[in-house]
Parts: structure tokens; C-alpha cells; sequence
């Protein structure tokens, strides 16, 4: 049985130097909260073209993942507790190698959908005060991933998440990443890629587009944050 360590939520703050809007900061909530299409109530995102919405409702996060992290970047004070990578849910015992796009869940009153993998940004850079933490994070795979909601309703803390579906247990998650980042142009990978319908249309389109034009997109901006 696999229980739901933490729920977090957290409102919109300056993050880093300049301050920009984020809603990152994740804390543990306490009692029962509502999840509806768009995700927790009284969770906040800063960004919202690339951040929230339907299809990034939910962000889950391994917990045994920060034993990994402390070993690459240090006892770094944010690692302390649940929460660091923005997650909302936090779980020991399900990684990206076991998670595939399309599994669909049960936790509490609610169900959820796997949709895609997290993809790192530079505000993990001003988090951790690491500069380069985006681009860890991507290459190493370790990026938590994203649910869409099915079913409204709450949850808590403790909650049973149950495995109720798998719609193309292939594709897990670190399939997908290793298409994106690793074998970026095997091309039986990229066409598959791009008929998976448990998908959103923005990651079918990186493929699309790589069939396409034969290269591989830039990156650098999304992991540093230059313009």
C-alpha cells in the first residue's frame, strides 16, 4: 500500500535576486483540502503560461530522491523537509522508472491522471542557490511528474494512492525522458512518441517537430532563464 506522505500548497513569492513572482515555496497542509480541474485550493503558481493549468494540476515529487540530492549539492537547507521542488504530493516507493504516462489513480476522494514529466526551470536555480540545479535535475531524470485531475473532490495527508489503470505502461516516465534528452533523435522513438494520446499535444509536438526538422530543440533558456 502506498500512502501520501505530505500535501503541499503555497501562495505566489519573490524567489532569488530579482524577485521574480513564484509560487515554488511549497508547505505541508493540514486536514483535508479540495483538488478540482486546476489543482489544490490555495495553491498558487507565479507563472501561470508555463505552470498550472489542466495538465500540470498536480506535481509529485520521490521523497527518496532527496537522500540523491543532498549526496550531488550538499545538506542544503531546503532539503530539510518535503516541499523543495514545488511538489504537492510527496511519496516514498514510486519513481519515474515505475510511473507511466496515462496511469490513472486513486487518492482519497479524487482521481488522477499521469500526463507528463516535470520539466526543469531555472527558478530550481535561484531555489537551491545552485546555478546550474536546472540542468541537474534534467539530466539525471529525477524530475518528478505532473497529474491531471479525472475526478474532483479531497484529499489529505496519509491517503491511500492506488493504482486503479494503466493506459500505455510502455511510456513511463523515464522512457519519455530519455527521448527528450538522451537518444534525442532515434526516430522510432520519436514517432511513437508523437501518437501517444495519453499525452499533452505540447510534448507530442517536440516530437513532431524533431521528425520534422531533424534537430534538436534549445533548451537554455527554459534551464537558465536568460531572454
Amino acid at each position: 500500500m502506498l500512502l501520501i506522505d505530505d500535501v503541499l500548497a503555497g501562495p505566489v513569492a519573490p524567489l532569488g535576486p530579482q524577485g521574480k513572482p513564484s509560487g515554488i515555496d511549497k508547505t505541508p497542509v493540514s486536514g483535508k483540502i479540495h483538488v478540482g480541474i486546476e489543482g489544490l485550493a490555495n495553491d498558487e503558481q507565479g507563472d501561470r503560461k508555463h505552470h498550472g493549468g489542466p495538465e500540470k494540476a498536480l506535481h509529485h515529487y520521490a521523497f527518496e530522491h532527496y537522500a540523491i540530492w543532498r549526496r550531488e549539492i550538499g545538506p542544503k537547507r531546503v532539503l530539510a523537509a518535503p516541499g523543495a521542488f514545488g511538489e504537492n504530493l510527496t511519496t516514498t516507493g514510486l519513481t519515474e522508472d515505475m510511473v507511466a504516462v496515462g496511469d490513472t489513480f486513486r487518492l482519497g476522494k479524487i482521481v488522477i491522471q499521469v500526463s507528463q514529466g516535470r520539466q526543469p526551470c531555472w527558478k530550481l536555480n535561484a531555489r537551491f542557490e545552485v546555478p546550474d540545479m536546472a540542468v541537474r535535475v534534467q539530466r539525471t531524470g529525477l524530475t518528478g511528474w505532473y497529474y491531471r485531475v479525472i475526478e474532483t473532490g479531497h484529499i489529505e495527508k496519509g491517503d491511500e494512492l492506488r493504482l486503479i489503470d494503466r493506459l500505455s505502461p510502455d511510456w513511463t516516465l523515464r522512457r519519455i525522458w530519455r527521448t527528450l534528452y538522451v537518444d534525442t533523435m532515434n526516430i522510432d522513438e520519436l514517432a511513437a512518441m508523437s501518437e501517444l494520446a495519453h499525452l499533452p499535444e505540447g510534448w507530442r509536438g517536440y516530437a513532431k517537430r524533431r521528425l520534422a526538422t531533424r534537430q534538436v530543440e534549445d533548451w537554455s533558456r527554459r534551464l537558465t532563464g536568460a531572454s
